[in-house]
């Protein structure tokens, strides 16, 4: 099985590869340039080789992003990694999500009524959904919340923010830039996706001096060590390989 893992920056692909190296003393192959000047890094487990890419941050770019890598390469499964902010008191920093649902939170338009999303303008689909037994399974190997992942993009920064997407989406645990993004380049070519974020900072107005970006990071390789052999296990059992 071949995955390909889509982060938006190196420091979060460098936790991911962190995590996918059984061995640190022995790193893995030093990474390779995709058209678009996109670095992947590549790693092997029993069972299950990872592609790394940094796709850039936000929906568009990572979704260009992985339809690239998706177009040279075949792959099983697509996921979306990185960290983002936490809806408390749900996900605390520091911790992780698995996505359950991949929301497009903030495509749609604003009307006297409310917020419309593009399902309910009747111009797509605003969610995507991994698959089921997968990201429970991964979820419970990492001691992650399984919730709705928010993709927006334009990041939270104010209390009302916080609270009108808390009105729209109560069950969200996460929201970020790119899963969204990375799942409707999946869906494109016919693949499953997951997302997984760790949580740096809550979902409300920015102060800075409260962010945990590296205890984030350090929670997502940590997750990594120990989501290779759930995947692997699932790829097994649904391998789908795509040119």
């Amino acid at each position: 099985m071949r995955a390909l893992v889509v982060t938006a920056v190196a420091a979060e692909a460098d936790s991911v590869t962190t995590g996918l190296t059984p061995h640190p003393d022995t790193p893995g192959p030093e990474p390779r340039t995709l058209p678009g000047r996109y670095l992947i890094h590549r790693r092997d487990l029993p069972g299950i080789a990872f592609d790394v890419l940094v796709g850039g941050v936000g929906p568009a770019a990572a979704a260009a992003g992985t339809a690239t890598a998706l177009a040279l390469a075949e792959y099983s499964l697509v996921v979306s990694a990185g960290i983002g902010g936490g809806f408390a008191p749900a996900a605390p920093l520091g911790s992780l999500v698995v996505a359950d649902a991949i929301v497009a939170a903030d495509l749609g338009a604003e009307t006297p009524d409310g917020f419309l999303d593009v399902t309910e303008l009747g111009f797509g689909h605003s969610v995507h959904l991994p698959p089921a037994e997968l990201a429970a399974r991964a979820a419970e190997a990492t001691g992650a919340l399984l919730a709705p992942v928010l993709t927006v993009s334009t990041v939270t920064g104010t209390a009302a923010r916080a609270a009108a997407l808390a009105a729209r989406h109560p069950m969200a645990g996460a929201e970020a830039m790119e899963g969204f993004g990375v799942a409707e380049a999946a869906a494109a070519h016919g693949l499953p996706v997951l997302e997984i974020r760790a949580v740096s900072n809550a979902v409300g107005p920015r102060d800075r001096a409260a962010w945990r970006i590296g205890d984030a990071l350090t929670a997502l390789a940590d997750g990594f060590r120990v989501l290779g052999p759930v995947l692997a296990n699932w790829g097994e059992r649904h391998e789908h390989p795509h040119r």
